[in-house]
């Protein structure tokens, strides 16, 4: 166990003390050379531990430490200036030490004499422009001070670098508590929300201050403040940017398309949260607002709901403890929500309706502040000793503001008039056109104000870099490897050693995922911290996932290919961690493959409900009986697991009958009948199989959320998974377009080469405006499932799924005529395009299934 915290920590035993008061525990440790203290009393034993580090741990100052060795300030010329400033001759040493709260100006406690100060400066080295301004802090808490804000006492303001090294300014050190945790430990529910009233009214104190009165008319500039932030901190974020951040790239887009009307310009704090206030140790009464770098003149409620980050964060956050995890009621700490409902009544204002944007914003600009303290770490500049940790938190952040931009995208959805249906309120508009690149924006006309409501990227240049990178590293491992091994592939695919997996692709596989082209499907929001996969949205990876589609083998390689894609996504919205650790990781490291088992010969598996497929409990196992068909990838020898869906009790509602099982396929009892066919085809290895489920006996643990979740799972299963095939269908069709163009153009009938013939060139052109047609529907309907969720783009689902089988269908079709009996052969992949085509138009539900989808939803937004 010690090893192991060694190995974490990396730290090496003589680095390490170890405290215990049982003999035992510490001799293992002093075996393995880690100085140990044995605690019989703990002051005593504090006192051999402050010995041991050479520096004390128990400091007169709360919230103090001695001064980081990157960080330390002359202090001859600090105590010459401070007997010139304060007229006195002090006796005794300068006593210095360092804050150990805030991350961007080093904030120092210093103690001459009976005067006891806190000196606040510029961190050293080269700033970000207009950054850490020490003298707006000292003008803004001088006037706000007079102003009968609660602020410390400013003394001072030194801009004379030769001092301590950069300007600095002295305030007069206040007494008194810094809650550093949101969730008040130790406090009564009654306190707790005493001090988040008065939290509440110091704010409104500030954003109430007359501008006029207190001399700050020009401290800011008045109007367009958001849109000036935001430009503002997409600037600073991209002075310090160390890596390209996908959320932080679709935010610098999204946010200046969607910036609210500024109501208001009062002063705003710019780091107003529970953390810069100075509480009185006995009552809940504000002493001191703290920390005024980023203070300047702007809109109120940026100020208000930057205060309410704390309410989206965990509780283990390790910047700021968050409340996201806590139970607020219990606690008698208001909710985000509840609090911004106080801020509004304490104001006399009316609640403010775009709340989301706001906190999108707020995550925005901490994310940009973060980015910008973890540079300085790279350089020792950073004033804090986590500042390192930081890189990370950036893209935690980024991913939480980017979660709020798309609710304020559900929010305007949600707030359309019930007259004007969703497909109908939406146009494809123009947003700008430069070279190379084509961007159009969803929006709707129902008001000025949700015009260019987030881009509609459909053309792969308009990509952001990340993005655009990979795409074009995809294309040329497609031109390298995939094409050139495509005939070798097919030859094996009808070998008598086509039931075993090709080498051929085994080896393909280790090369793309050695280049970064590996696991591309699972999307943002189901995976915010890029763990599993590679953090593209589904409108992103609508792009890479056409270029896949142009070969059969294309999706496997890149670990990209049902049904995987579908039950690794399963695995990582529902699954346990003793699910994933078990199935998820070797699917995801392409160690493994897997099947799903809903369709049934005996009933019309189009309709989940229909399953009969039996589950029942017994002796701390569920039972699985029933008969499957059409289980793709179930004969591949590296199938491993079945994500099995039947029935646990017909007797529940409709829709709670049925459950999601994890069936190891080496469970006794499953017995593949065989492989089934499509067109003569047999898909090997994988093949669809059908296959007998007879008293299979599978561990309770192994279920999916619990009983009767299996249609709310499947359903979350065909979430992104849904329009991948669409979006295949698009690369496949593009390449029977472009074989369709080459042959005619070599080939002569009737005299002229079959380009010329008139036919041919109206089959051309059908299919390049077919293409273009469903193309930008599943991108629409990618982007949708992007801003409003899958529920909510459930219409432009069903619409791209009955139109892009058939366009493909129609395509390969004219492609396959152009060809001649050639198209029919294996010499070409357009039999096995049409093929796979043709069984999409029931695999991913029938035509008819999606048309009566479309057909109600339409009527109903008429009615």
């Amino acid at each position: 166990m010690y090893k192991l915290c060694l190995e974490r920590l990396g730290r090496q035993p003589s680095e390490s003390i170890f405290l215990d008061d049982l003999g035992p525990n510490l001799k293992a440790a002093a075996g393995l050379g880690i100085h140990t203290i044995k605690v019989d009393d703990p002051e005593t034993a504090v006192k051999e531990l402050e010995t041991l580090l050479g520096f004390p741990l128990r400091m007169a100052v709360p919230n103090t430490r001695p001064v980081r060795k990157t960080m330390e300030i002359p202090k001859d010329a600090l105590e010459k200036y401070l007997k010139d400033l304060l007229g006195i001759q002090p006796t005794g040493p300068l006593e210095l030490l360092q804050f150990d709260h805030g991350q961007s100006n080093p904030t120092y406690y210093v103690k001459l004499a009976n005067h006891q100060l806190v000196l606040r400066k510029k961190p050293p080295g080269t700033l970000l422009p207009s950054a850490h301004a020490v003298e707006r802090e000292f003008r803004i808490m001088k006037a706000l001070g007079n102003a009968g804000v609660p602020v410390p006492k400013v003394l001072d303001l030194c801009e004379d670098s030769s001092v301590v090294g950069t300007p600095f300014y002295l305030m007069e050190y206040c007494p008194g508590l810094i809650y550093k945790d949101a969730s008040l430990p130790g406090l009564e529910p009654s306190q707790r929300r005493a001090i988040y009233t008065a939290m509440n009214r110091v704010l409104c104190k500030i954003h109430s201050v007359d501008l006029k009165a207190a001399g700050l008319e020009d401290y800011g500039k008045h109007g367009d403040y958001l849109a000036r932030q935001v430009q503002t901190w997409i600037k600073q974020y991209r002075a310090s940017e160390t890596s390209t951040i996908p959320a932080m790239e679709r935010l610098i887009e999204w946010l200046p398309l969607h910036l609210p009307r500024q109501q208001r310009t009062t002063v705003v704090h710019g780091d107003f949260r529970l953390d810069n206030l100075l509480f009185h140790p006995e009552t809940a009464e504000v002493l001191a607002v703290l920390d005024w770098e980023l203070s300047t003149l702007g809109d109120p409620l940026a100020d208000v709901a930057y205060n309410c980050l704390a309410h989206y964060l965990p509780s283990g956050f390790p910047i700021q403890p968050g409340l996201s995890d806590c139970d607020l009621t219990e606690l008698g700490i208001p909710t985000a929500e509840d609090y911004f409902r106080m801020y509004c009544l304490h104001m006399g204002i009316p609640p403010i309706e775009n709340w989301n944007f706001y906190m999108a914003f707020s995550f925005f600009r901490i994310a940009a502040i973060l980015q910008g303290v973890y540079k300085r770490s790279l350089t020792g500049q950073a004033s804090s000793a986590t500042a390192k940790q930081t890189e990370k938190l950036t893209e935690f952040m980024s991913n939480l503001a980017w979660d709020f931009a798309i609710k304020e995208g559900f929010q305007i959805f949600k707030e359309m008039p019930a007259t004007k249906p969703l497909m109908r309120s939406h146009h494809t508009w123009s947003l700008l056109r430069t070279p190379g690149t084509r961007s159009y924006v969803t929006s709707t006309d129902s008001s000025p104000a949700h015009a260019s409501k987030g881009a509609l990227i459909f053309s792969p240049e308009g990509l952001p870099p990340r993005v655009r990178e990979l795409y074009q590293k995809l294309k040329e491992f497609m031109e390298r490897h995939v094409y050139p091994a495509e005939p070798e592939l097919q030859r094996h695919q009808v070998s008598a050693e086509r039931w075993t997996p090709s080498p051929l692709v085994e080896d393909l596989k280790e090369k793309a995922k050695a280049e970064g082209l590996w696991n591309l499907f699972l999307p943002l929001e189901t995976d915010p911290k890029k763990k599993y996969g590679a953090g593209l949205t589904n409108m992103e990876y609508a792009h890479l996932c056409e270029v896949m589609g142009t070969s059969l083998y294309a999706p496997e390689i890149f670990n990209c290919s049902a049904p995987d894609t579908g039950n690794m996504e399963l695995l990582v919205r529902y699954g346990t961690e003793e699910q994933k650790a078990r199935w998820l990781i070797p699917l995801l490291e392409g160690k493994a493959r897997s099947c799903f088992a809903m369709t049934e010969p005996q009933v019309a598996s189009s309709d989940a409900t229909n399953i009969e497929s039996s589950i029942r409990e017994e002796d701390g196992f569920y039972v699985i009986n029933g008969h499957k068909w059409w289980i793709t990838g179930i004969l591949d020898p590296r199938c491993q697991l079945c994500v099995f869906m039947g029935k646990t009790d017909p007797h529940a509602p409709r829709h709670q009958q049925q459950s999601i099982l994890l069936v190891p396929m080496d469970t006794p009892g499953i017995k593949i009948i065989r492989p089934l066919t499509v067109y003569g085809l047999e898909d090997a290895p994988g093949g669809h199989g059908e296959v007998l489920f007879e008293q299979v006996r599978v561990p309770k643990e192994n279920i999916i959320l619990g009983p009767g979740r299996g249609f709310e799972i499947a359903q979350g299963r065909l979430g992104p998974g849904r329009i991948h095939h669409c979006m295949r269908l698009i690369g496949c069709s593009e390449r029977a377009l472009a074989l369709m163009k080459a042959r005619v153009k070599s080939r002569v009938a009737f005299g002229k080469p079959l380009v010329e013939q008139g036919t041919v060139l109206a089959d051309i052109a059908l299919s390049r405006v077919e293409i273009e047609q469903a193309r930008l529907l599943v991108l629409k309907a990618a982007h949708v499932m992007d801003v409003v969720g899958n529920k909510a783009a459930a219409l432009d689902i069903a619409m791209i799924k009955m139109v892009a089988p058939s366009m493909a269908s129609r395509v390969i079709d004219r492609a396959i005529q152009a060809f001649g009996a050639a198209g029919l052969s294996s010499n070409y992949p357009l039999a096995q395009f049409f093929a796979g085509a043709r069984a999409l138009r029931f695999a991913d539900g029938p035509d008819e299934v999606h048309r009566a989808a479309v057909a109600k939803m339409e009527l109903k937004h008429h009615s």
